[in-house]
């Protein structure tokens, strides 16, 4: 084993717990005693309602965007201190998994007009690190298998639906479409325009709007007043970890800062410091204050740099007998164990793991980690917002929240402005899209298209044969006639076996078929889906497939149906970065949306990739999407009509 373990329970300082920092709450603050007086001082103003608000980041955004929040509403109490404490409004703690909950807060706005409902709910269950957390402590027998707040999109939803605000603002984690197919982003979409509502989901890139991080949310935007959705200009000018930080004091070797220091005397700051230190108390800063650092550990962070890898660091230093005893970590397995973040970089994503562990946020000149302060300007809080609770409160607050200059960026998409009007019901693009694929691939379900689409011909053994030869290159061509051996099926008889094999379109096709003898002439093979699967060794993207073609609602985001969603949404295509193949996953979301027949619309794509909407040659008379296609001038120019 190389490298070393810390023996359990062994710290190497002295654990000291900051003093609890209560706030009192807002001048304007009211209670949902005082709340009708409250709206009726505030009735000129568009009013918000932020659910899971945490702290208040999102509720700043909409501060910074022209928003009044009339309501704030999370289960965190210390969260909801700080809340209460720099905005005006409610600051309820409720349980929006609780019908009775829910209702209480809906009585409270019966007669009030909102403008706005945003909110992120609880996003732990989609994010990869949760999921894995979520995982250990089901095995451990700790949690629920079914975790609520996975659920919790629904009362958000609930909420939006029985309000019916102009604007809706919904941010999560990426992972909350990447872990489940953008399913649950899809049937919120949907919901919403079944409301009325035009809708956008996109990834938004945080630094692109002044945020110094790397980091990309979420975003899902509705209203009923515009099919526009007007974004700021984003930036391609990065604000550094320097313009961030920079001007903060510096905290002297083995102290942890304080609550309140003053601000070192400096000419000239950058313009995000200076934006950062409006409103605060003039000459002082406010909770700089970090945790106490091991020596050992302290010592190993004057060796490392923004590009430093702890195992690597290791390796470099193993033979040296005074620095190879500060490695206390098994290095196969920490690789990473710590981080220095970078002067001139942008920082890592702020999250609630700062609140636990502060050495993946290494300060860039000094052997300490990141302080209170600094990690709420690299999540853009201002200096004079303030946090309750105790140092681990205030860092947790800060890790969950959504920075505000992302926030105020999403909401300005959804402002009202004078241009917007409506006349008549809205017709939302990807909803007259989406009815297109739908008419067109149940029209051609009716003929030759039942070999590749979901539908009642598609049963198991036609679906095996098709997910079999999906794997092969060039299109439809040769797979007719082995659709043909199975058309009408419940089994695959050994007769059909063998005719299969000889139908084969080529020698690769004949080796993937030869799989099914397993179950070839076996009856009880094929009385449910997940026998074949297992029985023939599906490969993944067979298995997926499959189960598309027996009407399982997954999206199949081959490089072929992001091409064609991203032609049809105008945003290029064929880009091969990860982050590009996760703006085409939000494109093919919305073409492929939800309900029953987003199977059907799966599969149409995947065949519209395969034979009309192909990389190189598209047939763009023959595509059903043509006429609505945003790169249809484009292509026209490379089609081969």
């Amino acid at each position: 084993m190389s490298g070393r373990t810390r023996a359990p329970g062994t710290y190497g300082v002295t654990l000291v717990r900051s003093k609890y920092l209560p706030l009192e709450p807002h001048p304007d603050s009211c209670t949902p005693d005082t709340f009708r007086e409250w709206v009726g001082r505030h009735k000129d103003e568009p009013l918000a309602v932020d659910l899971f608000s945490g702290a208040g980041g999102l509720s700043l955004g909409l501060k910074r965007a022209g928003w009044t929040v009339a309501a704030a509403v999370d289960r965190d109490e210390r969260a909801l201190e700080t809340h209460r404490h720099n905005f005006p409004g409610m600051s309820l703690n409720l349980d929006l998994g609780s019908p009775d909950d829910r209702e209480k807060l809906l009585s409270l706005f019966e007669g009030v007009k909102v403008d706005l409902v945003a909110g992120g709910p609880p996003c732990q269950p989609f994010s990869r690190a949760g999921s894995a957390k979520i995982r250990s402590l089901v095995k451990a027998g700790v949690r629920d298998k079914h975790d609520l707040r996975k659920e919790l999109w629904r009362a958000y939803i609930e909420i939006v639906l029985a309000l019916r605000p102009r604007a809706v603002l919904m941010e999560n984690v990426p992972d909350m479409g990447l872990a489940d197919d953008f399913r649950v982003v899809r049937i919120i979409d949907e919901m919403l325009e079944d409301a009325g509502y035009a809708t956008q989901v996109q990834l938004a890139d945080a630094w692109k709007f002044g945020v110094p991080q790397h980091r990309r949310r979420l975003i899902l935007l509705a209203r009923l007043d515009s099919l526009e959705f007007r974004w700021p200009a984003p930036s391609d000018q990065k604000v550094t970890l320097r313009d961030a930080i920079e001007d903060l004091p510096p905290i002297p070797t083995g102290e942890t800062g304080h609550r309140e220091t003053r601000y070192p005397s400096r000419k000239k700051l950058s313009a995000f410091a200076r934006e950062m230190r409006e409103g605060a108390p003039k000459g002082l800063v406010h909770d700089h204050m970090t945790r106490p650092v091991r020596a050992d550990d302290a010592e190993l962070f004057e060796l490392m740099d923004e590009k430093s890898i702890y195992s690597d660091l290791y390796e470099k230093y193993k033979d040296d007998p005074e620095k190879s005893k500060l490695f206390r970590y098994d290095t196969e397995h920490f690789t990473d164990k710590y981080n220095r973040l970078g002067w001139n970089e942008l920082s890592r994503s702020i999250t609630a793991h700062i609140a636990k562990d502060g050495y993946w946020y290494i300060h860039p000149g000094q052997p300490r980690t990141l302080t209170v302060r600094e990690a709420a300007r690299v999540q853009t809080f201002p200096d004079g917002f303030r946090f309750a609770g105790m140092r681990s409160d205030a860092f947790r607050q800060i890790g969950n929240a959504v920075p505000p200059l992302l926030g105020a960026a999403a909401a300005l998409a959804v402002k009202a402005h004078p241009e917007d009007s409506v006349d008549g019901p809205l017709q939302p693009y990807w909803r007259t899209v989406r009815r297109e694929l739908t008419d067109w691939a149940t029209d051609l379900r009716k003929g030759t298209g039942w070999s590749a689409l979901p539908g009642r011909e598609m049963g198991r053994p036609q679906a095996a044969v098709a997910a079999l030869l999906s794997t092969g290159r060039g299109g439809q061509g040769g797979t007719a006639e082995a659709m043909a051996q199975v058309r009408g099926l419940a089994t695959l008889t050994r007769a059909a076996y063998k005719k299969l094999l000889d139908s084969a379109p080529s020698a690769a096709a004949r080796k993937s078929f030869e799989r099914m003898e397993v179950v070839a002439g076996k009856r009880k093979a094929w009385e449910d889906d997940e026998r074949v699967v297992t029985a023939i060794g599906f490969k993944p993207n067979e298995r997926a497939v499959f189960r598309l073609l027996r009407d399982n609602d997954l999206l199949l985001a081959s490089h072929g149906a992001i091409r064609v969603a991203e032609r049809v949404a105008g945003t290029g295509s064929d880009r091969e970065s990860a982050n590009a193949l996760n703006d085409g996953r939000v494109n093919l979301s919305k073409l492929v949306g939800a309900g029953d027949e987003a199977p059907l619309r799966m599969a149409a794509v995947r065949l519209l990739s395969l034979t009309n909407c192909r990389a190189v040659g598209p047939i763009c008379s023959g595509c059903p999407l043509s006429e609505l296609c945003a790169s249809k001038d484009e292509l026209s120019e490379q089609a081969l009509f």
